[in-house]
């Protein structure tokens, strides 16, 4: 080999391995491997309103397992297939779905009244609650969750909104446990909460 390839390799191993001391000396900084989201970073105080009307606080996830979910009412995509998904492994769950929570939180308050998101959530599984309020009250529970949503504008006038699609899962505690996986099916997805009950 002659020392004009050699070289780009020797570089190239000692870029390697500066960033594996690099690493190592980060994980050994910091404790070692952790999981990203520690659960006392997620969640917290918050008050909205269901589309009965009724008020929703943080109190109300506990004693059940909850999943929590944030989008609009005007998503084109997302947010219909999820409650979608959620609906299949509700209605998978048999009379077991009488003992979770699942929360829809709007991430557009402007547009999402209580009428619209009861309108709305009619399609989906009766157990699916669609929570909103006011703007203040939204970008609280927002920012207690990590969520991002942002206003789009789109071609003649209005807006969607760019927003962040996890499922949320909270224990009877009401503590975040991880994200929630609904790419699976149905019975599966109704086994793994089931886990929590």
């Amino acid at each position: 080999m002659t020392s004009r390839t050699a070289r780009p390799l020797v570089i190239t191993a000692a870029f390697s391995a500066s960033l594996l001391v690099g690493l190592a000396l980060l994980l050994w900084a910091f404790g070692g491997v952790r999981v990203a989201i520690a659960p006392s970073a997620i969640g917290g105080p918050f008050q909205l309103t269901d589309q009965n009307g009724q008020t929703v606080t943080e109190q109300s996830l506990k004693g059940r397992p909850s999943l929590v979910f944030f989008g609009y009412t005007h998503c084109p995509d997302v947010c219909p297939t999820t409650l979608y998904e959620l609906s299949q492994m509700l209605h998978a769950m048999g009379k077991d779905a009488n003992r979770v929570n699942i929360y829809f939180i709007s991430v557009d308050p402007d547009r999402d009244t209580v009428p619209v998101m009861k309108d709305y959530v009619s399609s989906f599984d009766p157990h699916i609650k669609a929570l909103t309020g006011s703007s203040k009250a939204v970008a609280k529970v927002m920012a207690e969750y990590r969520v991002y949503a942002k206003k789009v504008p789109i071609k003649g006038g209005g807006y969607s909104m760019d927003h962040s699609a996890l499922v949320y899962l909270m224990d009877r505690n009401g503590q975040f446990v991880a994200p929630f996986n609904l790419n699976q099916k149905p019975a599966q997805s109704a086994a793994d909460l089931k886990r929590y009950l």
